[in-house]
Formats: structure tokens, sequence, C-alpha cells
């Protein structure tokens, strides 16, 4: 993006205003922080206009912590003076830090003697394992700046990948749509009955960061997800990324989950007119900066009676965050841990680290969380663990 015919502009005119006044008033809002009205001013009106609408969720939401998400595939490359600011400071690493994504478990720094990471060698249950990623299409813009026909021609592509994952035994299941007119559309029961069931997301629209950003918009329009049969695989259609691509179950294995999910995406990138959005130097294209280079995400629900016995996952979260944990409720980010102190626990990197590395360092870091839980003393609760998770099992065999 040059600079061909574009018109300087000062920091009183609308949106920089806006900019400038909470770069005094919310320094740790990082786009804002890292915005550079010089450089926006050498942009063509092209790439002011793209610039304007990746940071817009964070001059409208002063106390966002990003601040910014990318609107089309190439944002990452062709704003690299500003995103790779922005990366730097969140993600810890050096401005021109490049990616490298690498499932082989092969020489990983950690992994136990076999390569085999099983819960029950730290002396845990059967716990709830989850790994997902976050998936884009590299020939529609990101969810941000879609129409309502970006939506549902892009819904109507993947429902054409789901026809050939119907086919194969290990992923064969079905589309559920809440686009109106859809072949597979659902009603507003059935929709609930898979949220209720933690297998569908929710309307975007009461999160006023992706409501600003544009991602909440034309709902449920393109919006659905796919099951397969056994309920243990899933892909989120039209949330935050085209697509949320994820492995279930409970179990003790991480291997079992890590390795369907890639087998998954196989299948999916390798069908004919459909490929992911990448960047050379940042790996997997995401919305959102934070899931930027492998967009995974691996966790395990785990009860954490101790570090959680004044109701809260404080304690948790002191303790997760130098082992490189991050501690949510049960039910994802802002909302509550479990009633017997079961938390959802992940390794809060996702760039500049391969997505072997991050299922190694789940497994891990649960062996030195897992320390510290019994430091706390009593007993640990891991008999009762995963008993939330049996209500949600029998909530998708309801479904089923």
């Amino acid at each position: 993006m040059g600079c061909a015919g574009s018109k300087a502009v000062t920091p009183g005119d609308g949106p920089l205003a806006q900019i400038k006044k909470i770069k005094k008033s919310h320094p740790g809002n990082l786009a804002i922080k890292h915005f550079d009205v010089a450089y926006y001013n050498s942009l063509d009106e092209e790439g002011k206009k793209g610039l304007l609408q990746c940071v817009k969720s964070g001059y409208e939401n002063a106390d966002s912590g990003m601040g910014c998400y990318a609107m089309q595939p190439a944002d990452y490359d062709n704003l690299k003076p500003f995103f790779s600011k922005v990366l730097a400071e969140y993600h810890k690493v050096a401005e021109d830090a490049k990616h490298v994504n690498n499932w082989s478990l092969e020489g990983v720094e950690g992994l136990p003697e076999g390569g085999v990471l099983d819960l029950t060698a730290l002396g845990l249950p059967a716990l709830s394992m989850r790994v997902r990623v976050g998936r884009n299409l590299k020939d529609f813009p990101l969810p941000g700046a879609m129409t309502k026909e970006d939506r549902v021609n892009m819904e109507a592509k993947m429902c054409k990948a789901f026809d050939v994952l119907k086919a194969k035994e290990e992923f064969g299941g079905r589309y559920h749509s809440l686009t109106p007119g859809h072949a597979d559309f659902i009603d507003d029961a059935k929709y609930k009955e898979l949220v209720a069931a933690h297998i569908m997301f929710k309307d975007m629209a009461a999160d006023s960061y992706l409501a600003s950003a544009g991602i909440a918009s034309d709902w449920p329009h393109g919006r659905g997800c796919y099951v397969s049969s056994d309920q243990q695989f899933v892909i989120w259609v039209g949330e935050e990324d085209h697509l949320r691509i994820m492995c279930m179950k409970k179990g003790s294995v991480l291997n079992e989950v890590f390795d369907r999910l890639k087998a998954a995406l196989d299948v999916v990138n390798n069908l004919e007119g459909l490929s992911f959005a990448t960047s050379p130097d940042y790996g997997m294209v995401t919305s959102c900066p934070t899931n930027l280079g492998t967009g995974m995400r691996a966790s395990v629900h785990i009860p954490l009676p101790n570090l959680t016995k004044d109701g809260t996952d404080k304690k948790a979260k002191e303790i997760a965050k130098p082992l490189g944990l991050s501690v949510r409720g049960t039910g994802g980010e802002h909302t509550p841990i479990g009633a017997d102190g079961t938390c959802d626990i992940s390794p809060s990197a996702r760039f500049c680290i391969t997505e072997a590395q991050i299922i190694t360092a789940l497994y891990n870091g649960l062996k030195l969380l897992k320390a510290e839980e019994d430091k706390e003393g009593g007993s640990s609760g891991y008999d009762a663990a995963g008993s939330s998770d049996e209500d949600v099992l029998k909530k998708i065999e309801e479904i089923k």
C-alpha cells in the first residue's frame, strides 16, 4: 500500500482524534499505542481506510487490550509496520520474528519418553480434553470485512467440504446451519440445545469488541457448525474466524485429540479449490493477532479445589501465569469456574511456537500445576474430575 495521491490527515480529524485521546487515557490498548500517524499518512487512501478498519474496535472500545483485528488475509503483511509492533509487544517477540508451523512431536523439548502425553502418568484421571485451531479461507475477506453475501458464499463453499467429511468414517456427521433457507437449517430450539451442550457458539452481538470490528455483523447468516457422529469433532463456521476446527473427548492421552485434529485439517486443506490463508512470516492467518501463527488452543478441564477454595480463580491464575498457562471458566473467557473448582487450563502461547510445542507445554504445565495444587494441602479432588463433563456428555447424547 503506497503513497500515491494521498492527503495527509492531522490527529484532529474524526477517528484520529479519538485515537489521540485513548493513547493518553488507555496506554494498555496495544493497537492505539502503536498507531503511528506518520505511518498512517504515508499510506494511500485504500491503505488508510484499511488500517482504520483494523483498529476500529480499539478506538470504539478504549478498554481493549489488543484493540485490533485483521480484515483481509494479507493485512499482517501489507500493514506490517503497524502489526509487527503490536505482535512484538503482545507475544513478547522481536519485531522481525518469523513463525514456523510444525505438528511433529519428534525432538520436542520436554516430551516424555515414548512421545505419549498420558495424563495418568501425572496422577490425573480422565479429563475433558480439547484442541482447536482457527482457520480462514484465503479467497474471502476475514470476518470483520465480510458482507452478508460473502458469509453465505463462504458457508456454501464449506458445505462442499463437509460432503467429503461425511463420506469418511472417522469424520462423518452432519452440518447445522443458522442461515434462513439453508438446506441444513435448524430452528431456534435446536440451536439453543447445541449451545447448552457447548457444541455451538453464541450470538456474538453482545460482544462490543467483535461488534465494533464487524465480526458479529449479519447474524445469523453464514453461521453454523459441523458435528461428527461421535460428537468429538466440530467445525464452527462464521465465528471470529471463518472456521474454528476442534477435537474433544474425555480421556487421558492428549495425543488422541491432537492427532485427530491434524488428520482432519489435512483432509480439509487438501480439498480441491479450498486453501487456508497463510502469511510467509506469520503462519496461519487469524482475525485476532492474539491467535496468529498456530491459531491453536489446547486445553483441559481440571478441578483445582485447593487453588480455588475462595470460590474464585485468582490464586490459580497467579500460579498458572509463570508456568505459561492461562486459566478460564469452563464456558470460556469471562465465564465462572465450576462449582467444584474446575478450571479450563491451556498454554498461553500461540505465536512463534509450534503446534507440537503447545500440546507438550500443556502436558508439562499440568504436571507443575498439579504439584502446586497438592502443595495447597488436602485432597486434590481429582476423583471428582469431570463431574461437569458428565452433564455435558448427557446433553450431547440427547442431541445425538
